[in-house]
C-alpha cells in the first residue's frame, strides 16, 4: 500500500510539484533565515571568544555587554590576583578611539591593550608578524581583514591601498606602528580592532581616573571555576563571569536591545505559515481529485487507518524530498552571502530544528487530508462522473 501512495501523490504531477515547491521554499526560508540569526548571534560574542586565555572575566558590575565595559581601579588585578584559588590575573584596556591613517583618512576603531609581561589577551592568530613584535616602539597589530578594506592608505598619486606591516599611524594624536596583522572572528560591532600593550594604550586614551577595562584570570589546578568567582565577587565587589557566563550575558542584552530575534522570528515564522497554508491547501485538492480512487479502496474494505496512513507517507516523502531541496538551497545561498560579509552558520542542530519544523508542516497537511478521507463514503465510487 505504501508504493501504492508513493504512484499516487507521484502521478498526479501538478499538485505534486505544487506541494514539493511550498515545502521547499517554505525548508529554505526557515533554514536560512536561522542560519543567518544564529551566525550573527556567534558574532554578538567574538570579543570572548578571541580571547581564549581568559578562564574568569572580571568587571565593573554594571557592565552589560562587551562593548559597554566601565572602567575599574587600577589595582583591581592586584586585588584579584590576591584571591584564593586565582593563578594569575591581568588587565586589559578595550575602548574606542580615532585612528589616523596616512593620507589623512580617520576612522573609529577599538584600541584592546594587553598585558605588558605576558601579552595575555592578545590576537589569537598571526597571519602577519608575531605577537612578541608589540614589545618594540609604538607597536600595534591591525586586525587583516579591517587593514584590507577599513583602514586603507592614500598613497601621493592619489590611489588606495591596504594597510601593511610597517606603516604608521596615529592614534589620539600619538604615533603608532604596525607590527603585524592578525585574523579575528567576525564580529557584530564594525569598528577595527587594534592590539597594543596595556601600557601603550593608556598612553593612547584619553587620561581617567580609572582606566582598566576587564581583569583576566586564570585557576590554580583543581580549583573549582564557580566557587572562585563568587569569591572573587566577595572579595572584590567587582562582578566575575565565566566565558560562557560573559557570552549568555552579552547575547541576552543584544537580542533584548536590537529588536534582532523579533524580525527573525516572524521571518520564520512566516515560512513556517507559508508551508502550512501551501502544503495543506495542495494536499487537500490532491485529496479531493483523488476521492474516487481512496473510496475504492475503501471499499475494497482498507480501513481508516490503513488509508491515513498512505496519507503520511505521501506527505512524508514530498516533505523529505522538499527538505533536502530546501536545506540545500539555503546552504547554497547562504554560502554565497557570506562571500559579501552576510554571516551565515549551518550546524546539525539547526537541521535537526528545521527537519521538526518541516514534519509539523507535513503533519498538519497530512490532517487535513485526513479529514476529508475520513468522511468519504465507500459508495462515491458507483456514483456517476
Amino acid at each position: 500500500m505504501n508504493y501504492l501512495a508513493i504512484k499516487m501523490i507521484m502521478g498526479d504531477r501538478l499538485k505534486y510539484i505544487g506541494l514539493l515547491l511550498g515545502l521547499t521554499f517554505a525548508a529554505m526560508l526557515i533554514t536560512q533565515q536561522m542560519g543567518i540569526f544564529l551566525g550573527y548571534t556567534v558574532r554578538m560574542f567574538s570579543f570572548i571568544t578571541d580571547t581564549p586565555a581568559a578562564q574568569l572575566w572580571v568587571m565593573d558590575p554594571q557592565t552589560k555587554f562587551t562593548e559597554d565595559s566601565k572602567p575599574v581601579s587600577d589595582t583591581a588585578a592586584l586585588r584579584v590576583r590576591s584571591v584564593d584559588g586565582v593563578a594569575w590575573a591581568v588587565p586589559m584596556y578595550r575602548g574606542p578611539l580615532n585612528v589616523k591613517i596616512q593620507g589623512g583618512q580617520n576612522e573609529r576603531c577599538v584600541l584592546i591593550g594587553v598585558d605588558d609581561g605576558t601579552l595575555v589577551g592578545g590576537p589569537p592568530k598571526m597571519v602577519e608578524g608575531r605577537i612578541e613584535d608589540l614589545w618594540q616602539t609604538d607597536a600595534v597589530i591591525v586586525e587583516e581583514k579591517a587593514a584590507k578594506t577599513t583602514l586603507r592608505v592614500r598613497e601621493a598619486d592619489g590611489s588606495m591601498r591596504g594597510l601593511r606591516v610597517g606603516d604608521t599611524l596615529s592614534i589620539n594624536d600619538r604615533s603608532a606602528r604596525v607590527v603585524g596583522l592578525c585574523a579575528l572572528a567576525d564580529a557584530f560591532f564594525w569598528e577595527p580592532v587594534l592590539y597594543t600593550t596595556y601600557s601603550r594604550a593608556l598612553n593612547y586614551a584619553p587620561p581617567e581616573r580609572r582606566q582598566t577595562s576587564f581583569v583576566l584570570a586564570g585557576l590554580k589546578p583543581g580549583s573549582s571555576i564557580e566557587n572562585v568567582a563568587k569569591l572573587v565577587e566577595s572579595t572584590t565587589g567587582m562582578s566575575a563571569l565565566t566565558n560562557d557566563g560573559f557570552t549568555r550575558m552579552t547575547t541576552l542584552f543584544v537580542l533584548k536591545k536590537t529588536g534582532i530575534l523579533i524580525n527573525f522570528g516572524i521571518t520564520v515564522a512566516l515560512g513556517f505559515v507559508i508551508g502550512i497554508l501551501v502544503a495543506g491547501q495542495t494536499f487537500y485538492n490532491f485529496v479531493v481529485d483523488n476521492s474516487r480512487h481512496f473510496g475504492s479502496l475503501k471499499a475494497l474494505g482498507l480501513s481508516n487507518r490503513r488509508l491515513l496512513g498512505m496519507i503520511v507517507v505521501q506527505v512524508l516523502i514530498v516533505g523529505a524530498i522538499g527538505y533536502g531541496l530546501g536545506v540545500g538551497a539555503a546552504s547554497v545561498s547562504g554560502t554565497a552571502l557570506r562571500q559579501v560579509g552576510l554571516s551565515f552558520i549551518l550546524p546539525k542542530e539547526l537541521l535537526i530544528g528545521s527537519a521538526v519544523a518541516m514534519l509539523g508542516i507535513c503533519l498538519v497537511a497530512a490532517c487535513l487530508g485526513a479529514v476529508r478521507v475520513m468522511r468519504l463514503e465507500p459508495g462515491i465510487v458507483f456514483r456517476g462522473a
